[in-house]
């Protein structure tokens, strides 16, 4: 038996094990993140059997991250792209995109990316 069958969703129990959690990021308090996160029956719409949202905020509580299945976005705001995709997406900063949900593992690691890059931007890290 492979690793991926034995583990289909790999970093899944630390996803779960965050939910709830809040981290200040950054040394003067001004941005933390927050992980929400709970196993769900699999469907067409979750077929890994979890809905998550994690979540950086600046000081005023503003979401400039987040990476989150709650609900279905447009594949593209172009014209041809008007159909609702899968409710996998991130926010960065304002815009909206759909995101691939591969496993738990490299959404975590997606998710910090995310927030160290926004983070250099705003000047933090």
């Amino acid at each position: 038996m492979s690793d991926r069958e034995r583990h289909p969703n790999p970093g899944l129990d630390t996803l779960l094990d965050l939910d709830g959690q809040v981290f200040v990021v950054d040394p003067n308090g001004g941005y933390w993140v927050k992980f929400m996160a709970c196993r769900v029956p699999a469907s067409t719409e979750k077929p890994a059997g979890v809905s998550y949202s994690l979540t950086l905020h600046d000081a005023a509580g503003r979401r400039l991250v987040g990476f989150d299945n709650t609900h279905a976005v447009r594949k593209s705001a172009r014209p041809g792209g008007k159909g609702r995709g899968s409710p996998d997406h991130k926010h960065r900063l304002g815009t909206v995109r759909p995101y691939t949900f591969r496993n738990a593992a490299t959404l975590l690691q997606d998710f910090w990316k995310e927030v160290d890059s926004v983070l250099k931007e705003k000047g933090v890290l």
